[in-house]
């Protein structure tokens, strides 16, 4: 799907979370959604994808679908997980275009509106949408580097799990955790945060409610 068919659609309807880890973009999608009876594209949607995918085509998407060895995901090293990340970033970008292009013309979805846990970069959602369409969502750096394996989610206890079996589970943890302070590095953090769209900060006193309200004014909803 070239940019030019991309710019046509029409994204009025449609807002936009990014953001960093631990600062509740799936949260806020989902409670938005439910509050407006809307539709939430949560976190990862580009997966229902993922079966279909040309490996040609999407060779990061596909490098987990296709892995052979879960261990050699976590022994890659930083440098290297790091440009698999954005290279990740660039692919889900195409799928997730794909995805809301045969969405927003299905009679079922006609008048919803539609939450997005997403991918796609802050250049481009500069280029489709407004202000008013594009909400920042943060958290501390150092909370998704000292708390990541403190989920109960499977995706990581897995990755933990396969830490744990390394001839040096010690190493393994200490090359994760590098890999997650460049991933969620403060230049990150800054460049969201300075990316020109409305921010809410990640606030551990305020409620999931009081969140939705903050982010409804936003929108405009």
């Amino acid at each position: 799907m070239d940019f030019e068919s991309i710019k046509k659609l029409d994204f009025s309807r449609v807002y936009f979370v990014i953001g960093t880890s631990y600062a509740g973009k799936s949260t806020i999608v989902k409670n938005l959604a439910k509050k407006h009876n809307g539709i939430a594209l949560e976190e990862n949607y580009h997966d229902e994808k993922l079966p279909e995918l040309d490996s040609k085509e999407f060779p990061n998407l596909c490098y987990t679908r296709d892995l052979q060895d879960w261990h050699d995901f976590i022994r890659r090293t930083p440098d290297e997980y790091v440009g698999w990340v954005n290279a990740v970033k660039k692919e889900c970008e195409i799928v997730e275009f794909k995805i809301l292009a045969e969405l927003l013309p299905k009679p079922e979805t006609k008048g919803k509106l539609i939450f997005v846990d997403t991918n796609i970069c802050i250049e481009t959602l500069h280029q489709i949408t407004d202000e008013k369409h594009v909400l920042v969502m943060l958290s501390d750096p150092q909370i998704a580097i000292t708390r990541f394996f403190d989920r109960p989610d499977p995706e990581k206890q897995f990755i933990y799990q396969l830490m744990l079996e390394e001839p040096d589970p010690q190493a393994a943890l200490d090359n994760y955790k590098e890999i997650m302070k460049r991933i969620h590095s403060q230049k990150c953090y800054d460049e969201l945060e300075n990316a020109g769209f409305p921010v809410i900060y990640r606030d551990e006193n305020r409620s999931q409610e009081e969140t939705v309200e903050m982010a409804e004014k936003i929108f405009g909803i």
